[in-house]
């Protein structure tokens, strides 16, 4: 790490000296808001605690760290700053020998910025904090802008009006504590991975200096009413927004409202009110609009988005302006019969599957890599994310408006956020003071007034695994009403308790949190000892699975760490959980694979059989979740835990780190098709799966049985009729399977539109038996299996001979693969390649990991920038590289 010089350097030595240099205003007219761009960084431990001195023009911080970013914890910045690097950290347990003592004083945040004059008559200056971990003091031109009992809370927004402080020359500083989370409300990982080794402290959010006229307005909320679905010929648009005078005197101001959509027609109205003296005031301007375009989630329809304005205009000057971009649409829920929570989205009931969204480790924001995970989620199927206190910034709910991809955002589990007197859960209980209040309602309506207009939102949990206590649901509650909130408000994430004032949560997280066998999601009955089982709504539940790939794992993990996955399968792993957790090893996950699949014979044969496992466990419980969707208990939404890891990761995601998609990933994607016929392990029956509200019409389902040699076992077809919104159980396989004694391979195929066109296909291995459950002796996390099914005899395939080929003609990257065999070709997975040898990344296949019939042709499309190669391998086919161009 960079040290300055031993003597506190608090010297002024004019602008030469300084590092930053003055560039142009930062700010030119009223309305104009700007981000603080970059930060000079540094321990108190090294430039001294004088914050007076500190925030003056002309300190040296030559020797500081210069960051040339706008947000970042103390461990990004210095990432970004190139003092660590993240390959080194994340190598193998390389973070677990991290010294993380320097983080355990208070770092500063310094920053020089230009204006064009002094806030004076008719011109102020505000400055917008939009939180700061685990507390911050700030500082602008020698004098305290606001201490850290104030500017506290990882979530803690606060506006300061500067005008008095303000230059033509600026100096500012924020000096950031350390954070704790077991006693500040702040931005943690519970046991998901190692804590940073900075605990997230740091300006992890923007910081935003604002110049305004004599009127300050406060950000825009948009509020939307439509009658959906029997009427969308209109919708009631209303604009509210609080206006602030800044002067000593009365003033009309003149507030405009405009509507547009897509650059189109701008609708406008208007109204003049006085404001007093220091007066502050809500304004609301409503109109309707003929017509209206309406949003929806991405599986469903279009994202048309409006852009709102409201500005806020004194003697025919503009004072302030706010923005804000919206789509009309209807979100609801209900607390059905059963307990269970169910959404409506536009009037149509809305069956939720997603993931548990992880945030970067060190709180980096990456609007590249975030918009390819939407697009992951998107393509697997998935309609929704769920942020577990992982709130980010703006820009992703403007991506998710954008892609239509629904959100909900929340609070955190198992630490400072759940401190209460009935939670005998947490290791430390550091229960709330009045300051703790205080910073949970600043927290709450910062975020509030940031999500409220997003079309994307589908709810706000204000607790995870338990449920806020009657104060701070009153605070949460009011300051949702105030800024005008209109998606639902669930108490937690667990049925263990609720407040009066919200009522029942109607959401389960009964687990499992590890390895499970893919009949366990269709075993619903009795549903009081099911569990996690495919009913109700699931707010964090999966197999635990998400084994990467090989070319993932040799960038985090070492020779000894390889080998330790397949020769000690019982041993804990630094990149599972916590060494705390009851997942810091794959003990549950392994046994299951040595009994399921046989003993592996090196690491390659470890990692192929994981990927089956993942892709079984995945599928099923996409499946019975979507096949159940209209059970007269129905499975109302499903959250797999997890969507993605903070860190390099060895279990819960459906993509890695690296945005590499593999088993856990397929298994999912082939689990959550729009249209789909999907197998119930339990009933061995056969569910027609339709996830779309607008296709209705015949389909014909092909179902083929072979054994391990290709030898045809059972056969049959049938024609339906698929309805919007709708799953139903449309063949009873039992007779037909009722005499396996071995592994069988079971294909069922959806066809159907003017060519017939392959809809969904999907294959299933088989054996003798499932799985054995023993449900009375579940754990909060597994149940344990009495008995495995046993595919051992997969090891003893005969060897298929798959050619694969690209369409030179084809620009979106057509593959075929054919199996010239007489024996069906198990699990073959391709990876698209760089003219390296890299993995192309984000990688989006129509399928992979297949199973192809004998002699089987099957096209498969593939998108990837840069691919060169396609690498091949399966169970019982030879490993091949071909040649391509996409």
């Amino acid at each position: 790490m960079m040290r300055a010089s031993g003597t506190t350097r608090t010297l002024l030595c004019g602008l030469l000296g300084a590092h930053t240099t003055l560039a142009s205003s930062l700010l030119s007219k009223a309305g104009d808001s700007a981000i603080i761009p970059s930060w000079d960084l540094q321990s108190t431990a090294e430039a001294g605690d004088d914050l007076g001195s500190l925030s003056k023009v002309g300190v040296d911080t030559s020797e500081w760290h210069h960051i040339e970013t706008s947000r970042c914890t103390l461990m990004g910045c210095l990432l970004h700053a190139g003092v660590y690097e993240e390959d080194d950290l994340f190598y193998s347990d390389n973070l677990r020998k991290f010294d993380a003592s320097p983080f355990r004083v208070p770092w500063l945040y310094r920053h020089e910025f230009a204006l064009d004059q002094a806030g004076g008559k008719d011109k102020h200056y505000l400055l917008k904090t939009h939180g700061v971990t685990s507390k911050g003091d700030i500082f602008l031109n020698g004098k305290q802008v606001a201490s850290n009992l104030t500017q506290a809370g990882a979530y803690g927004g606060h506006e300061y009006d500067i005008s008095d402080l303000v230059k033509k020359q600026n100096a500012l500083v924020i000096q950031v504590h350390p954070t704790d989370y077991n006693y500040d409300l702040a931005l943690g990982f519970v046991d998901w991975n190692p804590y940073p080794p900075d605990n997230g402290t740091g300006v992890w959010r923007d910081i935003e200096v604002r110049q305004t006229g004599t009127v300050a307005l406060e950000p825009l909320r948009v509020m939307t009413e439509i009658d959906l679905p029997a009427d969308d010929s209109s919708a009631r648009v209303t604009f509210k927004a609080k206006a602030r005078n800044l002067e000593n005197h009365e003033v009309a101001v003149t507030l405009t409202g405009s509507v547009s959509l897509d650059s189109g027609k701008v609708h406008k109205w208007k109204k003049t009110e006085k404001l007093a003296a220091l007066q502050t005031k809500e304004f609301v301007l409503s109109t309707t609009l003929k017509d209206p375009a309406v949003w929806w989630p991405k599986q469903w329809g279009k994202q048309p988005l409006y852009a709102g304005e409201i500005s806020a205009s004194v003697d025919d000057h503009v004072s302030d302006t706010a923005k804000s971009t919206f789509g009309i649409r209807q979100v609801t829920s209900e607390v059905n019969s059963h307990n269970d929570t169910i959404f409506y989205v536009n009037g149509l009931p809305f069956q939720v599957i997603g993931g548990g969204y992880s945030a970067d480790m060190f709180l980096r924001w990456d609007r590249e890599k975030f918009i390819n995970q939407a697009l992951m989620t998107l393509d697997l199927g998935g309609n929704t994310i769920r942020l577990e206190g992982k709130n980010e910034h703006p820009e992703l709910y403007e991506i998710a408006d954008e892609m239509g991809l629904m959100v909900i955002a929340g609070w955190e589990c198992c630490d400072k956020w759940e401190a209460w007197s009935y939670n005998e859960d947490l290791a430390v209980k550091s229960e709330w003071t009045e300051k703790d209040y205080a910073i949970a309602n600043a927290s709450v309506r910062h975020e509030a007034l940031m999500q409220q207009s997003h079309p994307s939102m589908l709810a706000y949990l204000v607790g995870s695994d338990y449920w806020p206590n009657d104060r701070a649901t009153k605070i949460y509650t009011d300051a949702f009403a105030e800024v005008g909130w209109q998606v639902p408000i669930v108490a937690s994430a667990s049925k263990r308790g609720y407040p009066e004032l919200l009522g029942p949560s109607g959401m389960k997280m009964d687990g499992p949190y590890d390895w499970t066998a893919p009949n366990y999601w269709y075993d619903v009955e009795p549903s009081e000892d099911r569990l996690g089982a495919a009913f109700g709504f699931g707010s964090e539940l999966g197999a635990g699975v998400g084994t990467p790939e090989i070319s993932s794992l040799k960038k985090f993990l070492s020779k000894a760490d390889l080998d330790d996955l397949w020769k000690s399968p019982d041993k804990g792993l630094y990149h599972m959980s916590t060494e705390v957790s009851s997942f810091y090893d794959r003990k549950i996950y392994n046994d299951a694979l040595w009994a399921r699949y046989g003993e592996p014979t090196s690491l390659d044969d470890y990692l192929l059989k994981a990927q089956i496992m993942d892709y079984e466990a995945t599928r099923s419980q996409f499946e019975a979740v979507s096949a159940f969707w209209n059970k007269d208990r129905p499975a109302t939404g499903l959250i797999y835990w997890m969507l993605n890891n903070a860190w390099p990761s060895l279990h819960w995601n459906l993509f890695d780190y690296y945005l590499h998609p593999a088993g856990s990933y397929f298994g999912a994607k082939v689990g959550a098709r729009l249209e789909h016929v999907a197998y119930d392990y339990v009933n061995r029956a056969v569910y027609l799966i339709n996830h779309s509200i607008g296709k209705k019409a015949s389909r014909d389902i092909a179902v083929d049985v072979i054994d391990k040699d290709g030898k045809t076992i059972y056969q049959t077809s049938k024609s339906v009729k698929t309805e919007p919104n709708k799953s139903k159980n449309v063949l009873d396989l039992s007779e037909a399977l009722k005499s396996v004694s071995d592994v069988v391979f079971l294909r069922l195929t959806l066809s159907g539109g003017c060519d017939n066109n392959t809809i969904s296909r999907n294959v299933y291995w088989l054996s003798e038996d499932i799985d054995e459950l023993d449900w009375e002796d579940s754990d909060w996390f597994f149940t344990p299996v009495t008995k495995y099914a046993n595919f051992n005899t997969l090891d003893k395939l005969q060897t298929a001979h798959v050619t694969v080929s690209a369409s030179a003609s084809v620009a979106d990257g057509e593959i075929t693969l054919e199996n010239h065999s007489p024996v069906p070709a198990f699990f073959v997975r391709l990876n698209l390649v760089d003219d390296s040898g890299e993995g192309v990344l984000p990688v989006f296949w129509s399928d992979n990991y297949v199973t192809l019939w004998p002699h089987e042709k099957l096209v498969l499309h593939v998108q990837g920038k840069g691919g060169a190669a396609i690498q091949v391998s399966g169970k019982n086919v030879e490993s091949t590289t071909v040649s391509v161009s996409i």
